[in-house]
């Protein structure tokens, strides 16, 4: 499918630039100044060597644009003549235009795409290293709760069972959301999961949050701000809702001393805007353009005692409201703390609901 609009689109280029060529050329024809003419073909061919795929488009407009020259705009008019010098200097200069052109582009996507690979491959083994380094922490705290558990459990107290077992819930509950967070992340990357928005009202989308929020954080109080209209947005509920919940979450591993936390949307007239805000120690300044990307590194390579996250979740969320069509950010608070903010429209795109 996409191998047969690429070629419609290279066609249809193809045609307009040498029309439009074309109509151009009569009217400098009228306007008595023809001799640029065949110099406006030449500058044709590099636009469409320029602007489509492969060389075949390229060296079309090249014989096509010879033959136009020759035909229309060179005396004999009406008839093609090649034993005029000129007429062949302009054929050979447009087709080895179109050649030159075509080749450097194609050397330069081709480089482009290496370079691209060469990117994802750097990601892929920062995220393959901030992960092991988040997997670790409760995986260890996970085994030695269990092992004092089970070697030493006829002399520990009811209290000290409860309190270990409850340890291992919470990191067990960790380490679900961070594999969730990483096939949502792998699925969406490499296009396993496709977007299909329904009109979700907004109120519901945040109390069905809001509800798993507090079972995970039950001491944790939220401020929400609704509108105060029913706002209806097309979105993929579910995974909204993760980047709702990753971005709370986010707030309760990072935003040290915090003591408020809130949720806000507001209606804007074509867009819907998410914020979660809190009061806490704010976002340093060498972290904000890495916020999104997942590679967080440990400072001095050492391994803290806290789950980091990784910033996977923040990726995770970037990636689903990119797939959205959507934009996501965060700053500073002026009055202390930090904002993640990512805006939705309101409208689907007249192409269907799919992405």
């Amino acid at each position: 499918m996409k191998k047969a609009q690429f070629k419609s689109r290279n066609i249809l280029i193809t045609l307009l630039i040498m029309t439009l060529s074309f109509f151009l050329s009569v009217g400098l024809q009228y306007a008595g100044i023809e001799e640029h003419i065949a110099t406006l073909f030449v500058f044709a061919v590099f636009l469409v060597s320029l602007n489509t795929e492969g060389y075949w488009y390229g060296i079309f407009s090249a014989i096509a644009g010879t033959l136009m020259v020759n035909y229309a705009f060179t005396f004999p008019y009406f008839s093609l003549n090649f034993t005029i010098g000129a007429n062949l200097l302009s054929a050979v200069i447009m087709i080895a235009l179109a050649l030159m052109t075509s080749t450097l582009i194609s050397q330069n996507k081709r480089q482009q795409l290496i370079k691209a690979e060469s990117e994802k491959e750097r990601m892929r083994a920062n995220l393959l290293r901030a992960v092991s380094h988040d997997l670790r922490t409760p995986l260890t705290s996970i085994y030695g709760s269990s092992s004092v558990l089970i070697e030493n459990s006829e002399t520990m107290s009811t209290e000290q069972k409860e309190k270990m077992l409850k340890g291992i819930k919470e990191d067990s509950q960790w380490l679900i959301q961070m594999v969730e967070n990483l096939l949502s992340i792998t699925r969406i990357d490499e296009g396993k999961v496709k977007i299909i928005k329904t009109p979700t009202v907004v109120d519901e989308l945040i109390d069905s949050v809001m509800t798993k929020f507090s079972k995970r954080y039950p001491e944790q109080d939220v401020d929400i701000i609704l509108p105060e209209t029913i706002e209806l947005v097309p979105m993929d509920a579910l995974l909204i809702e993760q980047v709702i919940l990753n971005l709370l979450e986010n707030a309760m591993h990072h935003a040290r001393n915090m003591t408020q936390l809130s949720l806000h949307v507001t209606a804007l007239k074509k867009q819907a805007m998410f914020e979660v805000m809190d009061n806490g120690c704010g976002i340093e300044i060498n972290k904000m353009n890495d916020l999104f990307t997942g590679i967080f590194e440990p400072k001095d390579g050492q391994a803290d005692t806290k789950k980091r996250n990784s910033g996977i979740g923040l990726s995770v969320c970037a990636t689903i409201i990119k797939a959205h069509g959507g934009t996501i950010s965060a700053e500073n608070r002026l009055s202390g703390g930090a904002v993640f903010r990512f805006v939705l429209d309101k409208e689907e795109e007249e192409d269907g609901q799919q992405k």
